[in-house]
């Protein structure tokens, strides 16, 4: 994706988000478990949303250069957290709006500009509502070029900054066919002569399969899919994001 595609997505995808979380919350209310993240319930994403999106607001907002000043927002009861949320949409995307890509900030990663916070938030809104979108039941397709940008996220940035020492002994290359895309991708290339398994699937199905959103049934597995899967969590069982 080119830089100037980011905020729009984020924008239709906020919007998309906020729409699923009241629909799912007339029909199963806050208690309600996400099915990708079994620990949470409803209100539980609906806050990690919002309080994520309200700290990287902050940091873009102020050109922050670490976050020791970050001002923590107060916890917000269930009632109000639909409005919290629809706020801190707002306010990263005006933040973001606001900023030249170029613009130097504090991030976790080796990159430390807008623009890597502007791809990670696009990515991150898009896992999170396909969260919420399953609790509601109506997990609708990501457009290929958005989960072709997340796997490659996943794969040149997530992996690298959980495992910043290589692959471990036990990881195995994993291959990713992305029909709706006609390109490979390949998680620890050259840790085995072969890879241990092909997964062949839409961008936005591989991307919600390596964030552990969906399970490897959805995909055409070739090989071994069970270490496939356990190739996958020794990156999920270290990150923290």
């Amino acid at each position: 994706m080119e830089l100037s595609e980011y905020l729009p997505v984020l924008r239709t995808t906020n919007a998309r988000m906020d729409d699923a979380a009241a629909e799912a919350l007339l029909a199963h209310g806050w208690s309600a478990r996400v099915p990708g993240c079994p620990d949470w319930s409803l209100a539980d994403l609906v806050r990690h949303v919002a309080e994520m999106q309200h700290f990287w607001a902050w940091v873009v907002r102020t050109r922050a250069p670490d976050p020791s000043n970050y001002p923590k927002p107060p916890e917000h009861p269930d009632d109000e957290l639909l409005g919290w949320l629809d706020a801190q949409h707002a306010e990263l995307e005006t933040a973001l709006a606001g900023a030249a890509p170029s613009d130097r900030v504090w991030t976790w990663a080796p990159q430390q500009n807008v623009a890597f916070v502007l791809r990670r938030q696009v990515q991150e809104a898009v896992v999170h509502t396909a969260d919420v979108e399953q609790v509601l039941g109506d997990v609708r397709p990501i457009p290929a070029a958005i989960g072709l940008d997340g796997l490659d996220e996943w794969l040149g940035v997530i992996v690298p900054a959980t495992l910043p020492d290589g692959p471990p002994d036990r990881a195995h290359p994993v291959v990713f066919r992305v029909v709706d895309a006609g390109v490979e991708r390949t998680l620890f290339p050259g840790s085995r002569p072969f890879p241990i398994a092909a997964l062949t699937g839409t961008a936005g199905d591989l991307l919600l399969t390596v964030w552990r959103r969906i399970p490897l049934e959805v995909l055409t597995v070739e090989g071994d899919g069970l270490q496939a899967e356990a190739t996958i969590d020794l990156v999920q069982r270290r990150d923290s994001r």
